[in-house]
């Protein structure tokens, strides 16, 4: 039951990372097209929510490297998106920390699998 919820915890934040860099890749594009689209940094604000919720779970049963890249990651996203929200400024670390939050995650995943079968 625990190697379940652990995998459903990777996918979760795989999947919330990717989408999230995604969104923070391509959504800067349809902007320049005229259809009336404006960034919500609200969007960000969710995506970094489900990410925390996803490694507060994972951290606690991965090993130090694993924690570290996602403890640093979703602080460089959590800065990225309360400095657009306050501060109206759009800071590229949510780039880096959407990257290391996949990253992570995956290396948690492998290291999982790996150690169960």
């Amino acid at each position: 039951m625990k190697k379940t919820s652990i995998h459903l915890y990777d996918i979760l934040g795989i999947s919330s990372a990717t989408v999230c860099l995604v969104h923070c890749l391509v959504f800067p594009l349809l902007t320049i097209l005229p259809l009336g689209l404006s960034h919500n940094p609200f969007i960000d604000l969710v995506f970094a929510i489900i990410g925390s919720f996803a490694i507060l779970k994972i951290i606690k049963k991965s090993n130090l490297l694993v924690a570290a890249i996602l403890v640093i990651s979703m602080a460089l996203i959590w800065i990225s998106v309360l400095s657009e929200l306050f501060l109206d400024i759009h800071l590229d670390l949510i780039f880096i920390g959407g990257i290391g939050m996949i990253i992570g995650h995956l290396l948690n995943y492998k290291l999982h699998k790996n150690k169960n079968h």
